[in-house]
């Protein structure tokens, strides 16, 4: 378990969230004055600029805003505001303790002995019905300034490389936390699933094809892979819904751009090891890439082209890029801005690879009106630094989710201040 704070936290620090946390229960205004604001919009950065919130929106963004009366001012200094971080596709709030399996809610496993086999097929698994804002995992991840993530199912041991459904939620604590126009579609294709499709990657397709025939009146033959709620749900997703296409070859990643293309889907690429080599396929498509920048070693035969330079080459092609840490293991999410910072490393703009953890990935999960740009009236989720957020030494000094100031303590910060022996005066 990493242990962010080394240092005790400065005074000064621990009464800006003191003062900050006395208003959370209420419906005062804030106002954050003079930070060097990164809109991720037309605006660009903005120096000395203030951002005034107001009932968990943002209500103007500009230089000299009066503080309305009785408002709480958050005196930035010249630091860095940036709207909330996206945590990637995870299993946050659905994973507590990944080796403990009752707190693993992110598979399904019926029938994984012998797949597929008819009716194992569950498209209609939701796996946001196991939401729980109460995981430790997600304070974690909230003080490092993440705000919303993807929840997103796994296919093993599920017995189905159609893994579920998803959708985003925000973390700001409360039980009705998926955000409306996110839910989302996991398919997992290439080498990994063969054991699911027969011992090959070309019966995926095969099989992809049956299930949406069965989808159509008339069209589920006996056996049928899919139930009658899993045909309903499928169907949902064949008249322009988004499919998040697990997939890294190339020349799958083409397979998947055909089939969405043919069945009406609106296809997004995760993982995406190989996105590089069809750049220009991706953009005409209009499909959307959501990597790991530090993926750049053939970890299988499916990615022997990965390179550090993908998402920097997919961006200067016109691909929208979204950053996400490799697998679903929410332990390890906070580490995706330090990911995003090697982006930039190999040949990424900067504001491009911001835009990756903000507004691309709000533009791609339906909540590019509300959410992942710093404007006049978008949801209050902002972040200020102490120093660039691209950079692994740099912390967050506050989060705000919905206009609400988050708790700056977490697990791993009650832990340290436990166990981590206070400095002492010597002789």
């Amino acid at each position: 378990m990493s242990l962010r704070h080394s240092n005790p936290i400065p005074q000064g620090l621990l009464l800006l969230a003191a003062s900050l946390l006395a208003f959370a229960a209420s419906a005062q205004d804030v106002l954050i004055r003079g930070a060097t604001v990164h809109t991720v919009s037309a605006q660009g950065t903005l120096k000395d600029a203030d951002v005034l919130l107001r009932n968990g929106q943002i209500a103007a963004v500009g230089r000299g805003i009066a503080a309305p009366a009785g408002a709480t001012v958050v005196e930035a200094a010249g630091r860095p505001l940036t709207p909330g971080l996206f945590a990637g596709l995870t299993a946050m709030g659905i994973e507590e303790v990944s080796l403990e399996p009752s707190t693993v809610d992110s598979t399904l496993a019926f029938g994984a002995q012998q797949p597929p086999a008819p009716a194992q097929w569950r498209p209609e698994f939701d796996v946001t019905l196991a939401y729980s804002p109460r995981s430790n995992v997600i304070g974690v991840n909230v003080v490092e300034g993440l705000t919303w993530t993807v929840l997103s199912p796994a296919s093993v041991p599920s017995g189905s490389f159609v893994a579920g459904q998803g959708a985003a939620v925000t973390l700001d604590g409360r039980y009705d936390a998926v955000l409306e126009g996110s839910r989302s579609l996991f398919v997992n294709l290439g080498s990994a699933q063969v054991a699911l499709s027969g011992g090959s990657r070309a019966a995926q397709y095969m099989l992809l094809e049956q299930a949406i025939r069965e989808t159509r009146p008339g069209g589920a033959g006996d056996p049928a892979l899919l139930q009658p709620a899993g045909r309903e749900a499928l169907a949902r997703y064949l008249v322009g819904g988004r499919v998040v296409f697990g997939v890294n070859r190339a020349a799958d990643i083409l397979q998947v751009l055909a089939l969405a293309r043919r069945h009406g889907m609106q296809p997004v690429i995760a993982g995406g090891a190989e996105a590089w080599v069809v750049a220009a396929e991706l953009a005409a498509a209009k499909a959307a890439v959501v990597l790991d920048p530090l993926v750049n070693l053939p970890a299988s035969f499916d990615a022997l082209g990965a390179r550090l330079d993908n998402a920097a080459r997919l961006q200067r092609a016109g691909v929208v890029v979204v950053f996400s840490m490799t697998g679903l293991a929410p332990h390890f999410a906070h580490k995706v801005r330090q990911s995003a910072g090697n982006a930039v490393a190999h040949g990424m703009p900067w504001d491009a690879a911001l835009a990756g953890l903000t507004a691309n990935p709000a533009a791609v999960f339906g909540l590019g009106a509300s959410r992942g740009r710093i404007e006049t009236g978008m949801v209050a989720d902002l972040v200020l630094w102490n120093g660039d957020p691209l950079e692994v030494t740099s912390a967050a000094d506050q989060v705000w989710v919905g206009g609400k100031p988050m708790s700056m303590r977490s697990r791993q910060t009650e832990l340290l201040d436990r166990y981590l022996p206070q400095a002492t005066r010597q002789p």
